[in-house]
């Protein structure tokens, strides 16, 4: 397979705000099928930027008192805990204010106007009487002129797509005074896409097959002409009158190029900067920014949304191919993402802050794999439904993919000191049967029908999960006898169970990684699935790798407004507590068991909870059950301690470790002594189904008799 290059961007979002779960959506879409090319072994860089010029942000920071660059160095600053909070890995995110893309967007102009592509004409433009400022197009709200949708922008409706001068909007009105706007005179410069080598040009690029069917089907409406003979494409005004904060036109001076016409080419200068940075060469790739983008090999896509489909599949690629640069190899357009069907409304209750949602503890990849479980490669809004977003992570992550490590992890670590076993031919069967889908699992991620991998993925953990039932492991562990088919039973799930992480990393990047750090492998990409771990590989211990979603967040999540007479009620109830059919545990008891009725904060200060070291620990004799420990609380003189997790623990393995123990509990008298405390360790209320106790492990720095709070 020969490697390919490939050149990756998103929409750049306006800098006059912070990011919405609109801009998330995007993102992991696109972060989702890069991951899955480098998988496949391609090369990619994929970048982004923030749209940082126009009236809008300008009279925004107006408004707080800051300069316009101001303002958007202040938004770029925000950037970074959106991206990485939801595992979105742009090599390189920029700014169209910066100097590569002055520089660009002047150099693109002055070869499109050696082309004859440039022309200038006097044009009526409105005027705010009171702002004394002539209108942006999106300033101007009025009714559509060919549709009659109200309150409509000056330069698109959002109704019927429909694309046009704000002269032509009926009963127009400023939305920054109110004002009726009045129409003034000025010159501006035109791209001549009406110029027949233009219509020629963008009727071949965009029937060729590239774009998505509806995609080209929406754009042949606009390239075919009228009852008059006319194209259904006009010049293209790319000029804005100063006060404007912008990219000045080269030799006019008091002329900023339209937004419109600067911002995609950040996609270029973004890509320059990285290149600048010395990005690629870090990555062994020598070459020039100018040398990459000349070279034939290399392919440019672009995820957007279907809102701006008519600026990247027209202007975009005339800009590029007439300014003799690489066209776009394919624009792939999404839809919008609603809750509950409604559209995306603060004060309705039907928007989600991705920041909110990080902050409430909520596993950015249940979002990841939500999201895509929904995608696919048309242009279809998707939506998120609280009831369906906790029934699914929780039934497919945690029931399906999770639980077949949890169910077969413990019985290798403990029963056959962490190695894995060979496989009995049903156990082969099974692997191989996974095996033998990584080539359709790849091909659906390229071509971008998430939701169709994700469903074969489940599948297949099904199939899984089917194995272990059939087997029941936590019945054949009971019996010494029968210890070679537990372990190749529980050999069989691991190996499976790597081979599905393999299939969700691009989706599941974090928690692959501790997938990979549990199996004790190098990173893995698709090719890894031709090979098993195979018996004698030694695996870690087996720690939990995702909580499911409690039902109770969703109430958090969403901000309803509240009214004096009526209590808040999330966009969609949840469902009575019940079990699922999947795991048949009630999703509402988390473990298990309900959640213990509240306590105030004086009720926990009475519990004393300290950080404690086994500094010893041995069997019991005469008990099957306890183990006794030697704990160093930062006392005079250690703790004796009896737990009962015989069962679960070599005593050589606990001795050195952190742990969490209760320090004022009073002393109780046993058999074998007296026990000073008590050791904490969770467990699952079905020990059949989730075997296992895991005694509190602090992370690394925490010291003895330090108090939990």
């Amino acid at each position: 397979m020969s490697v390919r290059q490939l050149f990756v961007t998103t929409a750049l979002p306006y800098a006059n705000g912070h990011f919405h779960i609109g801009h998330i959506m995007e993102y992991i879409q696109a972060d989702i099928w890069v991951r899955a090319q480098r998988m496949l072994g391609h090369q990619v860089y994929f970048v982004g930027a923030d749209d940082a010029h126009g009236a809008p942000i300008m009279i925004a920071a107006e408004k707080v008192g800051k300069t316009p660059q101001q303002f958007v160095a202040d938004i770029a600053k925000g950037r970074q805990p959106y991206l990485d909070g939801f595992h979105i890995a742009f090599d390189n995110w920029h700014s169209t204010d910066g100097p590569e893309n002055h520089a660009l967007a002047q150099e693109i102009f002055l070869e499109l106007k050696a082309q004859g592509l440039i022309t200038t004409k006097t044009i009526e433009q409105f005027f705010d009487p009171e702002k004394s400022m002539f209108l942006p197009d999106r300033f101007i709200k009025g009714e559509c002129p060919k549709c009659g949708a109200q309150d409509q922008y000056g330069d698109s409706c959002e109704n019927c797509g429909a694309v046009y001068s704000p002269t032509e909007l009926k009963h127009p009105k400023s939305s920054l005074s109110g004002a009726t706007p009045v129409l003034k005179t000025s010159e501006h410069y035109f791209f001549k896409l009406s110029d027949p080598k233009c219509l020629a040009f963008l009727q071949k690029w965009t029937q060729d097959g590239k774009l998505q069917s509806e995609v080209a089907n929406k754009v042949r409406e606009w390239l075919t002409p009228n009852e008059a003979g006319e194209s259904g494409l006009g010049d293209w005004d790319i000029s804005r009158d100063a006060p404007y904060f912008g990219i000045e036109i080269p030799g006019a001076p008091g002329k900023y190029f339209y937004v419109w016409l600067d911002a995609p080419i950040g996609y270029l200068a973004s890509l320059k900067n990285y290149f600048d940075k010395g990005g690629p060469k870090s990555r062994g790739d020598t070459r020039s920014f100018e040398a990459y983008m000349k070279d034939e090999q290399v392919e440019q896509y672009h995820f957007i949304g279907k809102d701006i489909t008519y600026f990247h599949t027209l202007f975009w690629p005339a800009t590029l191919h007439f300014s003799n640069r690489k066209t776009p190899s394919n624009v792939f357009v999404h839809g919008f993402i609603t809750v509950s069907g409604e559209k995306m409304s603060k004060s309705r209750g039907t928007g989600i802050d991705p920041l909110k949602y990080l902050s409430l503890g909520m596993n950015p990849e249940w979002m990841r794999y939500y999201i895509a479980a929904k995608l696919n490669s048309k242009v279809e809004d998707i939506d998120f439904n609280p009831e369906d977003f906790v029934a699914r992570v929780n039934a497919d992550l945690i029931g399906k993919f999770i639980n077949i490590a949890s169910r077969s992890a413990g019985f290798i670590a403990k029963r056959f000191e962490g190695q894995m076993g060979s496989l009995s031919p049903e156990g082969m069967a099974l692997v191989q049967d996974l095996q033998q889908s990584v080539s359709l699992v790849a091909k659906s991620f390229e071509q971008r029908e998430f939701g169709k991998v994700l469903r074969d993925i489940m599948l297949l953990a099904d199939k899984v999960n089917e194995h272990v039932d059939a087997h029941k492991p936590w019945e054949l562990a009971k019996h010494p006898e029968q210890a070679a088919h537990l372990h190749q039973v529980c050999s069989a799930c691991i190996e499976s169970f790597r081979l599905l992480s393999i299939y969700l990393k691009p989706v599941l990047p974090a928690l692959v990684a501790e997938v990979e750090t549990f199996l004790k492998v190098s990173p893995m990409d698709f090719s890894s699935a031709s090979t098993l771990l195979g018996a004698g590989h030694l695996i870690g211990n087996y720690k939990h790798l995702m909580q499911r979603v409690d039902p109770s967040l969703m109430d958090k999540l969403f901000d309803l407004p509240a009214s004096p007479d009526k209590t808040p009620t999330p966009p969609s109830s949840s469902s009575p507590a019940t079990p699922t059919k999947e795991t048949g545990l009630n999703p509402q008891a988390p473990g298990g068991t309900p959640i213990e009725g509240l306590i105030g904060i004086e009720d926990f200060s009475k519990v004393d909870l300290r950080i404690a070291k086994i500094i010893h620990c041995e069997s019991v004799p005469g008990s099957t059950k306890l183990l006794r420990l030697e704990l160093d609380v930062g006392e005079e003189k250690p703790r004796q301690v009896f737990s009962g997790i015989a069962a679960h623990y070599k005593p050589e393995d606990l001795v050195g470790q952190l742990t969490v123990m209760v320090a004022n509990l009073a002393p109780r008298k046993m058999k074998f002594g007296v026990s000073e405390g008590m050791v904490l360790a969770a467990s699952h209320e079905d020990e059949g189904t989730h075997p296992g106790v895991f005694i509190l492990n602090p992370w690394p720095g925490a010291l003895p008799g330090m108090r939990i709070r």
